[in-house]
């Protein structure tokens, strides 16, 4: 077994990230739950412990606090965000609340580099997410790092081999992050940089095997990269023991159905079945438009066509999905951690809460681009690896409000012209989404001498590498004017083109 980076998970949205980005260094991690004993630590082997951030406050009487003899292990601790705060809170130095919160992008400046953040510049920009700070060192500890608002935005125990730090260097957006995590795993926990992504494939294949045993198992086929890596992994471990189900709801692109069908009937030898539910789905959708119902509704009527197609396919015990960590985060709380809801996903918070078949989630604790390398390790197609994310729901999330066939229409075919003209100029390979959004409003334009009063469609494009965070891509303008035009000439109903420029967070990349 590969020597284990444990972190505990203080229900942070980004525990998960830290993860990946350990295992991005070829150091196996493994999350816990923040109160596991200390003494489990010690006999799995643990080498070095993260605390994660998360949404509480140190004050909270609620507060979720670690065992305190993981500080007595005598192996290296790093404090993330919350993680720091509560190295200051417990081990004798002092917590306050900031006098501004402290978010987004800041400037960290190292005053001394040491083991933590050796051959990295004196200056880096990192993102920030907090309102509480460590006023006063614990005992031991030195400042190695300041921010604008934080004096002790880093902290060093040299002794005992303890770190904190203010700042989330396991997102994207944090300049050399992943450097600071690596720094941490090999100059200071000294860890062996000996997992990959084939020893993933090895496990999960044993472990889906031991699960399914000789049973059947049904996967719910879209198309994209999730359900396909989890459909090739699936078949790797069972093979003719699965069954791909692909699901028409009538919240499909244009064209969508039959491309997945050509797709799959070129690349693999997979048995693939066509239900068309697209009647029953926006019968069930009719008139709804607050969109955690939406989301509910479709993963509800999703699972209950899966159950009718046992008839077709003969008995099956489970239910396989491409379900990814960010659909999970944003959905529920894991593992009785602390987590806030972000929004459910038709797969994960939309399921009912009794189904006749059992979850297989193979991909479950893994994001987006380490499912392609997962994929690509398998020998997928490009046009399958690297396709860009669709959510489950489909069209259902990105029109804004009630669904009708009238606006699924104008929006797809808003959406084709957008997929078509990031195809021609190469951009759809160069960002994370690009997609359109039907809004619910209307707006005065002219055509010809004539007034018209007609829907709004809003382009979303955005970069990211995990979809935990993202910031809207600065597209070439005659690209983006090209859209619009064509938009505004070639569809029907729609008299204006608007361009969403949030960041996630505080916005997230799907509209609903």
């Amino acid at each position: 077994m590969a020597q284990t980076i444990a972190v505990l998970d203080f229900g942070s949205q980004y525990t998960q990230i830290i993860a990946r980005r350990i295992r991005e260094c070829s150091v196996f991690s493994k999350i816990y739950h923040y109160s596991t004993p200390a003494e489990t630590l010690k006999a799995e082997g643990v080498v070095g412990i993260v605390l994660s951030g998360g949404p509480s406050s140190v004050f909270s009487k609620k507060a979720p606090m670690p065992d305190p003899k993981v500080f007595e292990l005598g192996i290296p601790v790093l404090g993330i965000c919350y993680g720091i705060q509560l190295m200051g809170h417990l081990l004798g130095g002092e917590v306050a609340k900031g006098e501004r919160r402290e978010y987004g992008n800041g400037t960290l400046t190292i005053q001394k580099p040491g083991r933590l953040f050796a051959k990295l510049p004196k200056k880096l920009k990192v993102w920030n997410s907090h309102g509480d700070k460590v006023i006063a060192l614990p005992p031991g500890f030195e400042a190695i790092g300041t921010t604008e608002n934080s004096p002790f935005a880093a902290i060093e125990d040299r002794k005992r081999r303890f770190f904190g730090i203010q700042f989330h260097p396991e997102v994207f957006h944090s300049e050399r992050g992943i450097d600071v995590i690596k720094n941490f795993l090999v100059g200071v926990c000294e860890a062996s940089q000996d997992w990959t992504t084939e020893d993933f494939i090895e496990k999960s294949t044993e472990e889906i095997r031991r699960v399914v045993g000789k049973s059947r198992v049904l996967l719910g086929l879209s198309g994209g990269v999730d359900s396909s890596v989890a459909a090739a992994l699936i078949h790797k471990a069972i093979g003719r023991q699965l069954t791909c189900v692909f699901v028409d709801n009538g919240l499909l692109r244009k064209g969508e159905r039959e491309a997945v069908v050509s797709l799959y009937e070129r690349n693999f030898k997979i048995d693939l079945r066509v239900v068309d539910a697209s009647q029953l789905f926006l019968r069930r959708l009719k008139g709804v438009s607050e969109p955690e119902q939406k989301r509910k509704i479709i993963g509800n009527t999703f699972v209950e066509v899966f159950e009718k197609s046992l008839r077709q396919v003969g008995a099956a015990e489970f239910l396989a999905q491409g379900t990814l960590y960010p659909d999970v985060i944003e959905s529920v709380a894991i593992g009785g951690n602390p987590a806030a809801l972000i929004k459910s996903h038709h797969n994960v918070g939309g399921l009912p809460a009794k189904m006749k078949l059992k979850l297989l989630e193979p991909l479950r604790e893994l994001f987006k681009d380490e499912v392609r390398a997962v994929g690509s390790a398998l020998g997928l197609p490009r046009e399958v690896v690297w396709r860009q994310p669709f959510p489950g729901p489909g069209l259902g999330v990105r029109v804004v409000g009630e669904i009708t066939k009238d606006r699924l229409e104008v929006l797809r075919s808003a959406d084709a012209i957008v997929q078509e003209e990031m195809m021609s100029t190469g951009w759809y390979w160069k960002v994370w989404q690009s997609f359109a959004v039907f809004l619910p409003v209307k707006s005065v334009g002219v055509i010809g001498d004539e007034r018209n009063y007609a829907d709004v469609i809003a382009l979303r494009i955005v970069e990211s590498k995990d979809a935990m965070t993202a910031d809207w891509t600065k597209l070439p303008y005659e690209i983006v004017q090209t859209i619009s035009s064509r938009i505004t000439n070639e569809v029907r109903g729609v008299s204006r083109v608007v361009m969403d420029v949030s960041s996630k967070p505080p916005a997230t990349i799907e509209w609903e």
